[in-house]
């Protein structure tokens, strides 16, 4: 599954072991290099041209060894196979309420996203092997359902730093109802049961639960053989889009022209690019002013009778809406007017909360 996930993290990680190793480790030249890559020996004082401090370390005096209440307190995480796991309960239903109270104000409705924090819900976990070639715009989907490998962490992390303004307030039977509703708005199943209203997690079936995305993470770097996993990952060039052959051989050339470059930033050529916008998208024919930002924003809550919106598709409800007339009605969806917050929530121009109107005035009458 998805052997891409994990590149972002995994190189970063396990390329800061891998010099850690090869610095210390004895000199193999190629041998404790990634493929295409050389290591150098250390050697006098000196690595290459640079110097560094071969003085030997002692060991470091400082503190004292944790009490093992401390160690206790401090070791919360809990693990995949159950290790640490709480005792504790919450139902979908419950958790459903405590999202809206605690969670909802900056995740969004329903976990769908709010302005500068993560979605929870939804995405394509197809969508994680995205990469940011040149014609393909879309970013890899990063939700709970499609990215994240264990619920375990989920559950230990709502506990330990949310609420985000007052993090450790919740009870476990609280963060038990919270993980169950965000599974179950992620389509996640336990033991093959679909996950409703009434649904109870607990820590009784919480290690049924198989999370999409459990086997997308490679490699793995846990363990003493973490840097060799990822020498051999990084070595094959199909993990890191490659060509799959060498397209440099016999570089040197005695005779080659040396060239002073100016100013490495910008004498280049050809020259840096200046545009910093994406290619315009093509307007389909068929779709409506307004539509498509009407489907992004607003059809959460006007697609259905369930939040007291004036539903689209409804006469009644938008010829009592539209008898303010258009101008308060604008004016209302900008600043505001009951539960809706203003501009639905966005930073979408006037004129484009504007056209949404008229289109869910359209599809109404």
């Amino acid at each position: 599954m998805h052997t891409c996930v994990r590149k972002s993290i995994g190189v970063g990680v396990a390329a800061l072991l891998l010099s850690s190793v090869a610095a210390f480790a004895a000199f193999d030249g190629k041998k404790d290099a990634v493929d295409g890559g050389m290591t150098y020996p250390r050697k006098d004082g000196k690595y290459t041209v640079y110097r560094y401090n071969d003085q030997k370390v002692g060991p470091i005096h400082y503190g004292r060894a944790p009490t093992k209440a401390e160690l206790k307190a401090w070791d919360t995480d809990i693990l995949p196979d159950g290790t640490g796991l709480p005792v504790g309960k919450g139902s979908v239903e419950r958790g459903d309420e405590l999202f809206e109270e605690q969670c909802a104000v900056c995740h969004g409705d329903f976990g769908a996203g709010g302005k500068g924090y993560p979605t929870l819900t939804g995405g394509d976990i197809k969508s994680l092997t995205n990469q940011r070639t040149p014609g393909n715009t879309d970013a890899p989907q990063r939700t709970i359902g499609t990215y994240w490998p264990k619920a375990s962490t989920l559950l230990w992390y709502i506990h330990d730093a949310m609420p985000y303004a007052h993090p450790k307030s919740l009870s476990w039977d609280d963060t038990y109802a919270i993980t169950a509703y965000l599974l179950a708005t992620n389509d996640i199943k336990i033991d093959g049961e679909e996950m409703d209203d009434d649904f109870v997690l607990s820590n009784e079936n919480f290690t049924k639960i198989h999370m999409p995305n459990e086997n997308g993470f490679i490699p793995n770097i846990d363990g003493p053989n973490g840097p060799e996993n990822v020498k051999k990952f990084l070595s094959d060039p199909k993990n890191i889009g490659a060509l799959g052959k060498r397209c440099m051989h016999d570089c040197e050339d005695d005779g080659a022209k040396l060239v002073v470059v100016k100013d490495p930033r910008t004498d280049v050529s050809p020259p840096f690019g200046e545009a910093r916008d994406l290619p315009p998208k093509k307007k389909d024919a068929s779709v409506a002013p307004g539509q498509e930002e009407y489907e992004a924003n607003c059809k959460v809550c006007h697609g259905t009778d369930a939040m007291g919106a004036p539903v689209v598709g409804n006469k009644e409800d938008w010829e009592k809406v539209m008898k303010k007339g258009m101008d308060k009605v604008l004016k209302n969806a900008i600043n505001g007017t009951g539960a809706m917050p203003p501009r639905g929530g966005t930073d979408l121009s006037d004129d484009k909360i504007k056209e949404i109107i008229e289109y869910m005035y359209s599809k109404s009458k």
